[in-house]
């Protein structure tokens, strides 16, 4: 009695090899080109380099001479550069401080031993985002100037004189820590979310590892590129804040490209184009950094 097992016939396509796969069949609709994203990166480009260009050449066009780069040239020599710069750049690196110690171990605590708990640390995190930067400096403002008037027979009366030193306002670097924690807890969340914590502080502790050893031999470690985009988001952030520092009369690098447009307009807007390309060419350097270091692991 002849099997009951159905045969299946293949067609074999003309200039295809016995035995060999079928070609898949081709879907009859054409593909459309994706013009889309290159309107979009045409649009996005427009947008960023029309405005740099104009300043550039308002930098080195110079009535009756043409081109010239005396204004790039007259940048570090301009009264008050070095010191607004410095000062800024020691702010930057002090709220950079700050912020990692405050934001890291808390992420970390939460993800570790309360996830219950993360909700409520990413609306503390992100709550400076809803309340306006002139709100606040008001608020701060009128803090500074009711503690000298209450404050004066106790020993915190110091304390808020010293926050206030021009030479360096740590008023500002508070200020300033709080304006970043949206962007710090976002890159160091995003940082340990694609790492298994919980695993790796688990396999530390069974080897015996301290808390304080699991966090920086082990957690930090893996977290370098999360850091580093806090940091150059944490910077960027106070290289360009104007209204606190403004409003509260500190000396800062902003501050003093404001305070030079009235008089050197072409060499405070030379400023500018410098520092903004400066910030680009860190974001560049961070960037090729966090992919040579995703390569390498």
């Amino acid at each position: 009695m002849a099997p009951l097992t159905p045969q299946v016939t293949t067609q074999v396509t003309p200039g295809t090899a016995p035995g060999a796969a079928p070609a898949p069949a081709r879907s009859g609709r054409p593909r459309r080109p994706r013009v889309w994203r290159g309107v979009v990166l045409v649009l996005a480009a427009v947008y960023f380099l029309v405005p740099l260009i104009a300043s550039f050449v308002f930098t080195v066009k110079v009535p009756g001479q043409g081109f010239s780069l005396d204004a790039y040239g007259q940048i570090f020599s301009a009264e008050g550069f070095g010191g607004s710069l410095l000062l800024s750049l020691g702010l930057g690196v002090a709220t950079i401080v700050l912020v990692l110690l405050l934001t890291l171990p808390a992420a970390v605590a939460v993800r570790l031993g309360a996830p219950g708990l993360r909700p409520v640390l990413e609306v503390v995190c992100t709550l400076p985002l809803v309340v306006p930067p002139i709100t606040f400096v008001a608020g701060i403002s009128t803090v500074l100037r009711w503690g000298p008037d209450y404050l004066a027979s106790t020993p915190l009366y110091q304390t808020i004189i010293a926050v206030q030193n021009p030479d360096f306002p740590v008023v500002l670097v508070l200020a300033y820590v709080v304006l970043a924690l949206p962007f710090a807890y976002r890159s160091l969340d995003a940082g340990l979310g694609a790492i298994d914590v919980r695993t790796l502080s688990e396999a530390a502790r069974n080897l015996g590892a301290s808390w304080p050893h699991v966090l920086l031999r082990v957690i930090i470690p893996n977290m370098r590129s999360a850091m580093a985009s806090a940091s150059f988001l944490t910077l960027a952030l106070v290289l360009g804040e104007f209204t606190i520092a403004r409003l509260l009369s500190f000396q800062t690098f902003p501050n003093w490209i404001y305070r030079i447009s009235g008089s050197q307009a072409q060499v405070s807007v030379a400023v500018s184009v410098f520092s903004l390309l400066i910030t680009w060419l860190l974001l560049l350097a961070l960037s090729s950094a966090g992919a040579r270091q995703r390569s390498g692991s």
